[in-house]
């Protein structure tokens, strides 16, 4: 079985979904010649031709409403901002238009747009190339939201995402481009959105994930168990819409939840999904839902970062304060 990276698999991804469907088209900062800084695009100008993928000026607002127009006459624009802190300026199309045209139109024009955000830390990038930006677009109705935690997923959830007749942010976690799976990746692979999966079974607490925090999940998982702790593990994938019924199933087994984000901690992404738990599970919760998070800081230098970011130390610090009197 082949082995593929994230970058790869999703390459894979566009790669498919342009041979499958003419209307398809990939376009932004070095995405051609180059094949994109994370080199995600690489080798899809050659092959597919120059105008499936392209290069566009350094305007993110102008690629968006580009990306909008081509979207209204019938194409698939795949578009890609070069880094989260990059996207900023794009951000008033973003909500303004990508997020309200069905509306706008009560219905009478679908926008199938994927904007492609490179996003948060942990490769040694200073400060405009480490932002976790998630909460924001999650916050603006209208907008499906997407983050893979996993090889197989940055395949499946972009081929779904393409295909879906509503605009994505897709949020790709670059400090996973690297990791690696063996995969057997072809039709009928697709990953429905809007589903959060179960990672690893567990019964004293659920540790809900997604994007960068979920393999760090899956290590805070693996040293707990040496303490006798099992801990199961829920990685979100879909952002909005959320799927709380999943991760609710898992708490209400559980009786404690712990919520963990790359980005800053507070209005955080992950303060919703507590919301939401504390709401639908309070009965079953045997000690309040703990958040872990990045500092509440700008983006801080290279050297620093790794005491800016949550590890799996800190996520088992969490869960050791959720009231362990019979959890072993």
């Amino acid at each position: 079985m082949p082995t593929y990276t994230m970058a790869q698999a999703l390459n894979r991804a566009l790669r498919d979904a342009m041979e499958a469907d003419q209307k398809v088209v990939v376009f932004g900062e070095d995405v051609g010649a180059l094949g994109g800084v994370f080199r995600v695009t690489d080798g899809l100008a050659a092959s597919l031709g120059e105008d499936r993928c392209f290069d566009t000026p350094l305007a993110e607002a102008g690629i968006v409403g580009f990306a909008v127009g081509m979207a209204m006459r019938g194409f698939r624009p795949v578009v890609e901002m070069q880094f989260d802190a990059f996207a900023y300026p794009a951000f008033e199309q973003v909500t303004s238009h990508v997020a309200k045209l069905r509306n706008r139109t009560a219905g009478a024009l679908s926008l199938p747009l994927v904007i492609r955000i490179p996003y948060g830390g942990g490769i040694g990038a200073v400060e405009h190339h480490g932002d976790s930006s998630e909460a924001y677009y999650a916050h603006t109705p209208g907008l499906r939201v997407v983050t893979p935690g996993t090889v197989a997923d940055a395949y499946s959830l972009l081929r779904a995402s393409i295909e879906c007749p509503d605009p994505v942010v897709f949020l790709e976690p670059k400090r996973r481009y690297w990791a690696r799976a063996e995969l057997e990746l072809g039709p009928g692979q697709g990953e429905p959105l809007g589903r959060a999966a179960i990672r690893r079974p567990g019964r004293h607490a659920t540790v809900i994930a997604y994007g960068p925090m979920v393999a760090t999940a899956m290590e805070a998982a693996e040293a707990g168990a040496e303490d006798g702790w099992e801990l199961e593990v829920v990685d979100l994938r879909s952002l909005s819409p959320l799927d709380i019924e999943t991760v609710c199933a898992s708490v209400r087994r559980t009786g404690r939840a712990v919520v963990v984000q790359e980005a800053p901690t507070f209005c955080g992404y992950g303060a919703e999904v507590a919301a939401q738990v504390a709401e639908s599970c309070f009965h079953y919760l045997e000690a309040p839902v703990a958040r872990v998070g990045g500092l509440d800081i700008p983006y801080p230098p290279p050297a620093l970062e790794h005491h800016h970011l949550p590890d799996a130390d800190r996520i088992l610090d969490a869960v050791a304060g959720l009231q362990w009197e019979d959890a072993r």
